[in-house]
Parts: C-alpha cells; structure tokens; sequence
C-alpha cells in the first residue's frame, strides 16, 4: 500500500505547480509584448533628423569671389583625406644592388638619397668600392641563400637574396620604423611624394603597397596582383614582423619561381594580404622614349622611376642620371605637382597645348579633346620591343601621322622661384628638330621658341580630392615667347554656368572636324583681368 499513497502523493504534487507555472508563462508573455510595443513605438515615432541647408544667392553676396570661394573651401573640407603623421624619418629604404653593376647604379641612388634625412642600407652581394664623401647609404652583405632551393631555367638565383631584403633590414633593430620602402640600385625615389602617398595608410595595419607593370604580357605572365619590385613598394612594419617569421620557410615552397618579387607576393598571398595599388609608382616596362608616358602621368604623385638604363635619357641630349637630376630641380619647387599634366588652348591660334610641370610642354595644331589628349602617346615600345598597342596595361594612342598634327616639342631649361610674385617661374625652350611642312591655314608653333609657366606652390594638392591643374595662355606682346599660368584659382567647375564652361571652336576648314574644346573646361575663372601690376609686365621675366 505504501507505494500507492506515494504515487497519488506525487501526482497532486505536480498538478498543483501547473497554475504557478501558466501564471509565470503569461507574465513573461506580457512583459515580452510590453518591450516590444516600447521599441517599436520609439522608431515609429521617432522625429525625422532635421537637414540644415545653408542657401547663398547672389543678392545676399556683396562679394561673388569671396562667395565662390567659401563655396570651394566647403567643398574641399568635405573631401579631404583623412592622414596620419608619417615622416621621412619613419621610413627605412632596403636597396636591392648587384656589384657587377655598382659602378653606374649608384649615381641614380645619389640623386634622391639625403645623407641625415633618410634612413635605410644597400644590400649587395659581394663587397664594392665606395668613398666616405660620397652621398650613399650604409653598405651591407646579403646573407648566404645556398641551402635554398632555385629551379627557374631563365633567372637568377639572387632573387632569394633580394627577397631577403625586407627581413634582413628588420634585423638591424631600427628605431621608430614604420615603412619598409624596396627599390632597386637603379630606382629614383621623389621621397615627398612617398610620404605623402604613405602617410594614407595606418602603419599599424597590415600593408603591402606598390603596383603593376606597364606591360600586360608581363603581369599575365606573373600577376596584376603583385607589386613589381624595380617599381618599388612598401610593406608596414607589422607586416614585415609577421613576414621575417615566415619567409625562410615560404620561399622553400617557390623553388620554380622567376624573380625576387613574386616570392615576395607569394608570401603575401600566404599571410592573406593583398596588394595595394597605388599608380605613381612606376616599373616601366618599356624601351624608348618616356614623353608619351610622362607627358600623361595619371593624376596622382610621382613616387618612383625605373629601367633608367633601358629607356632614353628623359631629356634629350643628357646623360640618363644627368636627365633625372634635371627633373628633380624642379621637384624641389613642388614637389607634389612635378609633371603633373594640364591641358589649355589658345583660342586664336587654334592649339591645343600640354603641359607636363616641370618636364615638358607640347603645341598641337588643331583642338583636341582632353580625353585625347589625356591618353599617353605611343612613343615608346612595350618589354619585347614590339609595336603592339594591345601589349600595354593602359589606353594608349597612336602617334599622328598627320605632319600638321606633329607636336612642337618643349623640354624644361631652368626653374625658379620669383619672391616679387610669389611664384614658380618654369622656362621651357623648342627641342630642336626637323617639323614636316604642314599646309594648313593656321599659324606654326615653330614661331614659339620659349614658353614661360607661371605657378604657385600646391604642396597639399594631394590632401584634398585628386584633380588637375587648370591652365591658362596669358596676354602677351613679346614675340616668340609664350606665357601660360599654371594652378587652381579657388574655382570650381561645376559652381559655373554650363555655357561658359563647354565652347565648340573648329578646326581650319581643310580638316573637316569639329572637337569640343574650351580653356575654360576644368573651370578656371578670368582671372588675368584681376592681376596686380607686378604680374602683368610678365616681360620683365628673364628667359635667358
């Protein structure tokens, strides 16, 4: 009998806990709906956000420049780039050399390292000559690579050790580092440009920074994801740390591998960081002459330069480092803006005119969109010395076979800086060569034989939205020169009327073409009629 009384016991037991437990279920209910109903409620009735727009009209401005430019400076505050306070000093340079060719790669190092300033080593393979007064960095050995494996029948086996470099240079224990910067011995750094292009970057973050060839066969070939290495590029201190730890062991597993810079993306992909691109720095994977390439340089900072020895001196007539050194003298003036492109017209002359600040300036016949005249010039051959224009990584266009339509070519003599003005004078003198005779009813660049560029120093064009320079032919009596200001004059294009900003001209009647074309089209306001007096006696600049 006991077991049944104890059955019964526990069955009105557990009947009696069903009322506490439906009461609780139904007071959870509620308290659950009650929340709901509150949430819901607050993003229902939550009043809209409230946009304050702040309209100026003409009639409430008394000065339309002043208003134009507030306007411009809104503009530009709110597309400004967030920057970290990179220096030069926080960058340490790994130069891969070879001694066999030390003797003449190492003027193009000269011309770009700073003795005190920057900071970095040579890494060579075998001890070479070098003198106390020479302007080089600290010499050093690369270590033994012979327990590596290097199967590739076409290279070199001193691509491990120049893959070596970046964890060799973190041996050293160099303080307040936070870029490792490769190069070749025949690499030219503009070092401004490359902070200011790091100085996007946290250095705290994983980064792997340079950017493809020129060549599409040799980025087929290897990668469009893989920063080639005479170019140059940049890794991120933790980077490099994460890197030492692996490499060694990464490159075993790439014996087939052709170069030192594939190893290196190889052990990227490994670690699962990609490459950042970043255009101004420049492999140039090409043979000939650079001015198509120069005169059309993306818009962005000149950062690097490379194959000097297998390209043209870049002006002609001068030795290749003597060439490059010619170009940094204008680079000290503004750095930000060398061979930056702008694009003008003289309207009465009917020529189109490019400018490449610092480098060169071209006169064509004839008005020529600037998305044409944007595009580079093939003046150049591709890697395998082929004229194949579907050889490149970029749009590229035919050099004219029109002889009225053949550029006047005019290469920087001299740059200064004129304190009466405020401004960076460039004098740009006619290269001398044989011009077609050219039958058309307009008036010959020929007659020019000296263009004077007028600028002012733009060292944080780079800090704001990326753009071009607008330029403008200026009023002159002086015959056989040409004067052309260069800059941004706090004006916006699309702050001006639509019909100021686009005007059609034609071509002479032989040419049958009609181009759009203004050298109002990137909104540069009248400003000539505003000069002071200084800048209108624009012969007192001496061009000799």
């Amino acid at each position: 009998m006991a077991p049944s009384t104890t059955t019964a016991t526990t069955q009105h037991r557990h009947h009696s806990n069903l009322p506490t437990i439906h009461t609780a279920l139904s007071w959870l209910f509620l308290s659950l709906l009650f929340l709901y109903i509150i949430y819901y409620s607050t993003i229902l009735f939550e009043p809209a956000p409230t946009i304050t727009t702040t309209k100026t009209s003409t009639n409430d401005c008394q000065d339309p420049d002043h208003c134009l430019s507030a306007a411009t400076g809104n503009i530009q505050s709110n597309t400004s780039v967030i920057r970290f306070d990179t220096e030069l000093k926080h960058i340490a340079f790994g130069i891969a050399a070879s001694s066999r060719l030390w003797r003449t790669r190492k003027e193009y190092l000269k011309l770009w390292w700073r003795r005190g300033e920057t900071r970095g080593a040579v890494w060579l393979d075998r001890q070479v000559r070098t003198t106390k007064d020479e302007n080089l960095p600290d010499m050093h050995i690369s270590k033994d690579t012979s327990k590596f494996r290097y199967t590739n029948p076409n290279g070199d086996r001193s691509a491990i050790r120049i893959s070596r470099v970046v964890s060799e240079m973190l041996k050293l224990g160099m303080e307040d580092v936070r870029w490792f910067v490769m190069g070749d011995d025949d690499t030219v750094f503009i070092v401004e440009n490359l902070v200011r292009v790091l100085s996007k970057y946290d250095h705290k973050q994983f980064y792997y920074i340079g950017t493809t060839s020129e060549s599409h066969f040799q980025n087929m070939l290897f990668s469009y994801g893989m920063a080639f290495g005479g170019g140059g590029f940049a890794i991120s201190y933790p980077l490099a740390v994460e890197l030492a730890k692996m490499q060694d062991r990464c490159l075993q597993r790439y014996p087939g591998y052709y170069g030192s810079d594939d190893r290196m993306h190889a052990c990227m992909s490994e670690l699962n960081v990609p490459l950042t691109k970043e255009l101004g720095f420049h492999q140039y994977d090409v043979h000939g002459n650079l001015l198509g390439l120069l005169a059309a340089h993306p818009v962005t900072p000149l950062v690097s330069l490379h194959h000097l020895d297998v390209v043209d001196p870049i002006f002609p007539g001068m030795p290749r480092a003597q060439a490059i050194k010619h170009l940094l003298e204008s680079a000290k003036y503004d750095s930000a803006s060398i061979i930056q492109q702008s694009i003008c017209y003289d309207k009465k002359r009917e020529w189109s005119i490019l400018v490449s600040w610092g480098f060169a300036i071209q006169i064509i016949r004839g008005i020529l969109s600037p998305r044409e005249l944007e595009t580079p010039t093939r003046t150049f051959l591709n890697w395998y010395k082929r004229l194949d224009y579907t050889a490149y990584a970029f749009n590229t266009r035919p050099v004219t076979r029109n002889p009225c339509q053949k550029p006047f070519v005019y290469y920087m003599s001299s740059t200064m800086y004129d304190k009466a003005r405020g401004k960076i004078i460039g004098i740009y003198t006619l290269h001398k060569e044989r011009y077609p005779y050219c039958k058309w009813d307009m008036k010959s660049p020929e007659t020019i034989d000296t263009i004077v560029v007028l600028k002012k120093e733009d060292s944080n064009r780079w800090a704001k939205a990326p753009r071009k320079d607008c330029c403008r032919v200026l009023p002159t009596n002086d015959k056989g020169i040409l004067y052309l200001w260069v800059g941004f004059e706090h004006v916006v294009a699309t702050l001006m009327p639509q019909e100021e900003r686009n005007i059609s001209y034609s071509l002479s009647s032989e040419s049958k073409q009609r181009i759009v074309g203004s050298d109002d089209l990137c909104g540069c306001t009248d400003w000539v009629s505003s000069m002071s007096d200084k800048d209108e006696r624009l012969s007192d600049i001496d061009v000799d």
